[in-house]
């Protein structure tokens, strides 16, 4: 199970991503968070963004509304989702895992 946090209305949680895989798609659980492989290489913030725009078709958001809290340079990142419940982001991704 995601350990999903609510932060002033926004969903929060961990991630580990898996750089230069063959296509992005969340892998399964790691951790209290999920394991996600992302097709892009980490060079010039590119396996960030490809992480964001996963996130942002997941939840159905503007990718504006999807950010990375803490571990922008590491393999372990904390993603909020801005405006979405604890609720409603364990419903998408307890659907995903």
């Amino acid at each position: 199970m995601v350990d999903i946090r609510e932060k002033n209305g926004n969903a929060v949680f961990m991630v580990r991503v898996q750089p230069r895989s063959s296509k992005s798609m969340i892998c399964g659980l790691y951790n209290g968070g999920l394991k996600v492989s992302l097709k892009a290489a980490p060079v010039d913030d590119a396996a960030n963004e490809e992480c964001i725009r996963l996130f942002s078709g997941l939840f159905r958001v503007p990718v504006s509304r999807v950010q990375i809290v803490s571990g922008k340079t590491s393999r372990t990142k904390r993603m909020m989702i801005e405006g979405v419940d604890s609720g409603t982001a364990a419903s998408v991704l307890g659907n995903c895992s």
